[in-house]
């Protein structure tokens, strides 16, 4: 387990992209089992319900699911299921953005794509 960072969100939601991220890196395959609520709680010195919480949303999205009186596993589909959410919240958060602020410079679609191709190179 990562530690948590303390960046103003939401210690389970922090909890929830934790999980997403082993899930996108192949630290949880389909059908594993993810750490306890009580685990969670202990190694981040957080409340069991905040855990449960983050543990509870990702169920919601179905991405994880319980066997009664086992646990969390990790759900058929899910890392393609947090792919397309993950894609979504970017395409939300940052290439909307992008676009607003592009326009208000007045740039053009071929001098935005120009300065992403730029970026690329850096990275």
């Amino acid at each position: 387990m990562k530690p948590l960072i303390d960046d103003g969100r939401p210690i389970f939601v922090q909890i929830a992209e934790h999980i997403e991220d082993d899930i996108l890196q192949g630290g949880l395959p389909e059908e594993t089992q993810v750490p306890s609520t009580t685990q969670f709680a202990a190694f981040y010195k957080i409340n069991p319900a905040t855990a449960a919480k983050g543990v509870n949303l990702l169920v919601d999205e179905g991405i994880l699911y319980k066997r009664r009186g086992i646990g969390m596993f990790v759900a058929k589909g899910a890392r393609t299921k947090v792919i397309e959410k993950r894609r979504e919240l970017f395409y939300e958060q940052y290439v909307v953005t992008m676009i607003e602020e592009a326009k208000k410079l007045g740039m053009t679609t071929e001098q935005l794509t120009e300065m992403i191709r730029r970026g690329e190179e850096k990275a």
